[in-house]
Order: C-alpha cells, then structure tokens, then sequence
C-alpha cells in the first residue's frame, strides 16, 4: 500500500514547469523533483498547502492511494 503524489500530472495539466511550481511554492527544485519523482516520504501540510494553491487543486488531486 502507498500514497502517490501525482504533481506531474496536474503540472501538465496546467501547462506549468517544475521551475515555476518551485518559484510559487518556494522550495528548491531539488525537492520538488523528490515528490515529483515519487520518493519523498513524507510532505508538510505547509507544503501541501502551498503546491495545491500554485495549482489551483485539491489534494485528492495530486495524491493518490495504491493497494
């Protein structure tokens, strides 16, 4: 079992760059790449947060639970 974060699916969907989204949420590339990527383990509401407000989503819509 695992939840995914499916943030390049929503990128793409809004025609936004990872470099932008990590502009509008202010937090370095290289961790946007980590949850982009699927290798983060964990990630603050702060954060959550923060990238649902960049793109304009919930977040049933960048998560996403695999049995």
């Amino acid at each position: 079992m695992a939840i995914i974060i499916t943030i390049d699916v929503m990128l793409a969907k809004r025609k936004m760059s990872v470099t932008e989204l990590a502009k509008k949420v202010r937090i370095t590339m290289a961790n946007i790449s980590v949850l982009k990527n699927g290798k983060a383990k964990a990630m603050r509401f702060s954060t959550l947060e923060a990238v649902c407000e960049a793109l304009e989503c919930q977040p049933g819509d960048i998560l996403e639970y695999k049995k």
